[in-house]
């Protein structure tokens, strides 16, 4: 096996990661004094002021205001400016494609939604997913050339090498679909892509600012189950970056997936699932589609109804051991929930997660793990898609320092 090695780096590399920690440090602060920011980035005055005075010259930054007097001169708020630049996310979804053009402060400026088509094949999905941005650009109004990117946010595996999708198991008929490079061609602008859990872990980093800075697990519910893992400010995504793949692991029991496999995670808790067991416990769903059902389901269980709450809790069960197991092995104290399954039913969610959890972490005395709502509501996957934009033009990244 060959052994890894050090390399070193030149001083373009470190002044681009330098200007990225100023950058991030700006924005997560929301508004910052130029005092303030050098003792955060432990930069040297004349350095941090180098790059400040750049990023104002470029329009990412700007000053705004003073900060309140503490009886010397009042110091001078840095902030970026939200409409300097745009990006575009697309979620996809089995069922549906989810669009939002986010500012550079991680606010959604306009979203779209639309089934998906009827024949599902790569070529008709990837020129939907074109429509879908076309139709946010216009519009917005915004001019094309301050839209960075696009970022997408799908179903995994994924092969981030070649840019594509491999066979999801909620997408049938797809191969090996370069996804990426396919939407990239229609819209004419970079595009990068992640799974959706990743993508929506990065959403709420990028949206939470202080709030989400440090350690947490991301486990977004949707169609399926899955997380995002950020460590140190970093999201970790796995030696073939599909880091988070919990679905799909063994969570007991004999039940079929509809991986083709038995006894997976989602066999309980993807909306497929939760459906099928109120039927069996004498739910009558109406809805002519499973997200129809499901949201039938969540309705009733946020107004009481006995059996609705009780199929939700069960789910609820087998995603908190999941996410003790996960937790402990990370050593993380913050779990959050979030994506679309979770719309009315979150707080009873949520409440159960952080029972089972209570029970299952290894050494809470030590680690007592708190359990948060998402802070970028229930489009998670496309504000997520869209931040990997931001993420990927902005964050101080460890790559940056030490090359591809």
């Amino acid at each position: 096996m060959a052994q890894a090695s050090w390399q070193g780096t030149n001083l373009p590399r470190v002044g681009g990661f330098n200007r990225a920690v100023v950058l991030d440090t700006i924005r997560r602060h929301g508004e910052i004094s130029r005092v303030e920011l050098a003792q955060h980035t432990r930069l040297t005055a004349q350095t941090m002021s180098n790059i400040v005075r750049a990023l104002i010259a470029d329009g990412l930054v700007t000053e705004n205001g003073h900060a309140p007097s503490t009886g010397g001169k009042r110091r001078v708020l840095l902030k970026v400016v939200p409409d300097a630049y745009s990006s575009v996310g697309l979620h996809l979804d089995p069922e549906r494609i989810t669009g939002v053009l986010l500012d550079m402060a991680g606010g959604v400026r306009i979203r779209s939604t639309r089934r998906l088509p009827d024949d599902a094949a790569p070529p008709a999905v990837a020129a939907a997913l074109a429509r879908t941005l076309q139709q946010l650009v216009r519009r917005s109004g915004i001019d094309e050339s301050r839209v960075l990117g696009v970022g997408l946010a799908v179903p995994g595996p994924l092969d981030p090498a070649h840019r594509q999708v491999l066979s999801p198991p909620n997408l049938a008929g797809w191969g090996a679909v370069p996804l990426a490079d396919i939407v990239a061609e229609r819209a004419g602008l970079p595009v990068v892509m992640d799974n959706d859990a990743t993508a929506a872990a990065i959403g709420e980093r990028w949206a939470g600012g202080e709030h989400r800075s440090g350690s947490f697990v991301y486990a977004y519910w949707g169609s399926g189950v899955g997380i995002g893992v950020v460590l140190d400010d970093q999201v970790h995504r796995g030696v073939s970056g599909n880091a988070g793949e919990i679905g799909h692991l063994n969570s007991g029991g004999g039940r079929g997936c509809h991986c083709g496999r038995r006894g997976c995670l989602e066999a309980h808790c993807s909306m497929r699932a939760i459906v099928a067991d109120w039927r069996a416990a004498g739910g009558e769903p109406t809805g002519t589609s499973t997200a129809q059902s499901y949201e039938e389901l969540c309705r009733r269980a946020a107004d009481g109804d006995a059996g609705a709450v009780k199929v939700l809790r069960q789910a609820a069960t087998k995603l908190g051991q999941a996410l003790a197991t996960v937790v402990s092995v990370l050593d993380v104290d913050r779990v959050v929930l979030g994506g679309p399954a979770l719309r009315h039913v979150s707080d009873l969610v949520r409440a159960q997660v952080s029972k089972v959890l209570a029970k299952q972490v290894w050494a809470p005395e030590v680690r007592p793990v708190q359990v948060s709502p998402a802070l970028i509501g229930e489009d998670a996957g496309a504000v997520g898609a869209a931040s990997l934009v931001l993420d990927h033009a902005y964050s101080p990244r460890l790559a940056t320092l030490l090359g591809p």
